[in-house]
């Protein structure tokens, strides 16, 4: 058994647990989210032990440098001293400006950091409830085309922290974010590659934000949508994407219902297939699918066998949080 040294307290840590196991388990509140390395919601620091490499899986190499972790990833091995981020690390102030209904069940979240924010049309942030409670949300918006940083929260039923954004959260409140995290984003150097983007409920949200920053850096190749739900109320921001088709023809969308009879403008099928169907050889493509998980997990399979290499496929599952 190691031994875990956290805010002054000693917990013994059995060799199968991970850091956030073991302190979650001695009630010690630790932000967390999807518990698979992913989220990196439960960043932390070492300041005494050897860390496992996984641990830092994902980390950006200026932070693994500094001995920060996931907690969710780390099974000591040797006994550790540990903290959370310093102020400033991992977390930044922002103002909430406005809450507006996409479908019945997808608001947009309009959010004002205090300080200057980076990131990629595409990447996620950690959006936070409370000190030990937080959820990913993709960013919807581009940085050069708007003037704040835009989320599509789906309401998941019971859902502890999609619930208060729905029904508590308003402009004017005062909330915590994480920095950018993810690599689901739009590469120039390219701009004659087709691109293939595929996406089931908010899962349209990075990608909304990767085909506006394509289309604003000049990208010349085609550039096709799929959007999929069981019906078209599941559906949102369809006229928008329809104007952007109508502005540039090298971009096409394509919004699919899987259960009924789709309407005219409709395409009726499982998104995945209707897109395969419609691209064929995707030898050369860059890929991006994100939303229902076990959607992207088939579609990387799927992509991959049709010709996209591996290299050019960029998934972004949004994977329920675990409690």
């Amino acid at each position: 058994m190691k031994r875990i040294v956290y805010e002054g307290q000693s917990y013994g840590c059995s060799e199968n647990e991970t850091v956030l196991e073991c302190l979650n388990s001695h009630g010690v509140p630790i932000p967390s989210s999807c518990k698979a390395g992913v989220c990196q919601t439960c960043l932390m620091r070492a300041t005494k032990g050897n860390l496992p490499p996984e641990s830092q899986k994902g980390l950006k190499p200026t932070l693994a440098e500094q001995n920060y972790f996931l907690a969710c990833s780390c099974r000591p091995i040797d006994d550790m001293e540990i903290s959370t981020p310093e102020p400033g690390q991992g977390k930044i102030p922002a103002k909430v400006i406005g809450i507006e209904p996409l479908n019945s069940d997808i608001v947009c979240v309009k959010l004002n950091p205090d300080i200057p924010f980076q990131y990629r049309a595409g990447q996620y942030i950690n959006f936070f409830k409370d000190a030990a409670t937080s959820r990913s949300y993709s960013l919807a918006s581009v940085a050069r085309l708007d003037d704040c940083i835009k989320l599509h929260v789906r309401r998941i039923p019971r859902g502890t922290v999609s619930t208060w954004i729905h029904e508590s959260l308003a402009p004017g409140d005062r909330v915590d974010i994480s920095e950018a995290i993810g690599d689901c984003f739009y590469v120039p150097g390219n701009p004659e590659q087709g691109l293939l983007l595929i996406g089931t409920g908010s899962g349209l949200a990075p990608l909304y934000g990767i085909i506006r920053d394509a289309l604003a850096d000049g990208h010349k190749g085609p550039i096709r949508l799929y959007h999929g739900s069981l019906n078209v109320e599941g559906l949102y921001l369809i006229e928008e994407l329809r104007k952007l088709s109508l502005e540039h023809e090298n971009f096409s969308y394509s919004p699919c219902i899987s259960e009924g009879e789709a309407p005219e403008g409709f395409y009726q099928g499982i998104v995945l297939d209707v897109a395969l169907k419609q691209t064929g050889t995707l030898s050369g493509w860059r890929v991006y699918l994100c939303g229902n998980p076990d959607m992207v997990n088939a579609a990387k399979k799927k992509t991959f066998l049709a010709g996209a290499s591996m290299r050019d496929i960029y998934a972004d599952p949004f994977v329920p949080a675990a409690s």
